[in-house]
């Protein structure tokens, strides 16, 4: 067997092998992180009482389980009326404080709009002529009706999210005319998908 030969042998099952181990690989390092981070809500618990003190070992996940038995039972608290009225306190102790008022606003708004049914943000993925005439980027409607830029550009605006790639928690708003803005038939897993892999994975064409 020649070298170059040789070199193409190992260039096609050396990629064959990172096509099977990089998905793997990346998967348990995210899951890991996941895991990690929530097993910080276990400094919640008294050290007497930790998994590790009781069992003597740490087991990966147990703060997964505190987390979503805690999510649990703060929405069963906040379901009555008790609940509420402790709530409606906070809140009301956090609108007073100036810095953290417009931050706690800020996040409750986005997380109640996000989390919630209603509304349409982060539903339709849209594609405007974006940074540039002729060159085009991929976002998410966030707001469909701004009633005040509306009334300033003389037409009907829409607020479009952009995420970075390949980190998508980060990236910018535009404000753009809804004539101009394009919905794509793609779902937002898909549009996510794409923005992730730096374009690399991209949804099939529409089946006519």
């Amino acid at each position: 067997m020649s070298g170059e030969a040789t070199r193409r042998f190992v260039r096609r099952y050396v990629i064959a092998g990172l096509l099977v181990w990089v998905p793997i690989l990346v998967t348990v390092l995210v899951v890991r992180f996941i895991l990690d981070l929530m097993d910080q809500t276990l400094l919640l618990l008294p050290a007497s009482v930790r998994p590790e003190t009781l069992l003597g070992i740490h087991i990966p996940g147990l703060g997964l389980v505190l987390a979503v038995l805690l999510l649990i039972f703060t929405g069963m608290l906040v379901s009555n009326i008790i609940g509420r009225s402790l709530v409606g306190l906070w809140e009301d102790l956090m609108n007073r404080i100036p810095f953290v008022r417009a931050l706690y606003s800020g996040v409750k708004s986005f997380s109640t709009t996000i989390l919630s049914n209603q509304g349409n943000s982060f539903k339709k993925v849209l594609l405007i002529e974006y940074p540039r005439k002729g060159a085009w980027s991929v976002g998410f409607q966030t707001a469909g009706d701004l009633p005040l830029i509306s009334a300033h550009t003389g037409e009907p605006m829409v607020c479009v999210f952009i995420p970075t790639t390949p980190n998508p928690t980060s990236g910018f708003i535009v404000m753009v005319p809804r004539s101009q803005a394009i919905e794509l038939d793609m779902s937002i897993d898909a549009a996510m998908k794409m923005i992730v892999t730096l374009g690399v994975v991209v949804p099939p064409a529409p089946t006519p």
